[in-house]
């Protein structure tokens, strides 16, 4: 069975499967990382953009390997590429460290912010948490454009080494606002009709 997840600020789907929650925006994320993560305290030091893609790109791998969390952390693999899309890149951590760094008698630059200035640092978390030594990539677009995306994609796997990519639109305008659309691709499947399975 292929497997996707489909989240944003007030609902959470694996597999188009509804998840049952009580709250909203971060304080969901929050929700679901204790409930169904739980074991990266570095999670709690993320930005926002960063929970989302981590949240979803971790429901997608438990889904993948049927929760058997040390099953997929046991070795690394330099088979596996990660390429994420959205429209805004890190804007909204961009805002807050300008805020920091706005007025020359209130000058408070925040290196915690800093960090997360781009948002191929998404990519990264991933890559590290899962020991993935494949292609990591960030790529912002005008809008989710699943054509543009495809071919994205099929370039990555021009790649002979990469066999499966963990891919999709992870966007976060704030904390209250924000989406994720993930599945895994692997090589020689219909990219495009893998796509529209995220789209709906």
């Amino acid at each position: 069975m292929k497997h996707f997840v489909v989240l944003n600020d007030k609902s959470v789907m694996v597999d188009g499967v509804p998840m049952q929650l009580e709250n909203q925006g971060m304080a969901m994320l929050n929700d679901v990382y204790r409930s169904k993560i739980g074991d990266y305290p570095k999670f709690f030091k993320m930005d926002a953009l960063c929970k989302v893609g981590f949240v979803a790109s971790e429901l997608l791998l438990k889904a993948e390997t049927d929760g058997e969390i040390s099953q997929r952390k046991a070795h690394g693999t330099s088979s596996r590429a990660v390429l994420l899309f959205n429209r805004s890149g890190s804007l909204n951590a961009d805002t807050k460290y300008q805020a920091t760094i706005q007025e020359a008698d209130n000058f408070f630059p925040s290196p915690a912010i800093f960090v997360y200035t781009l948002p191929n640092i998404v990519t990264g978390e991933i890559a590290i948490r899962n020991l993935y030594y494949g292609e990591t990539n960030f790529i912002v677009l005008d809008c989710m454009d699943l054509h543009t995306i495809a071919e994205q994609i099929a370039n990555a796997f021009q790649d002979s080494e990469t066999e499966s990519m963990l891919t999709g639109w992870v966007d976060c305008y704030d904390e209250n606002h924000f989406e994720a659309r993930m599945l895994i691709i692997n090589r020689n499947e219909d990219i495009l009709n893998e796509l529209n399975k995220i789209k709906q």
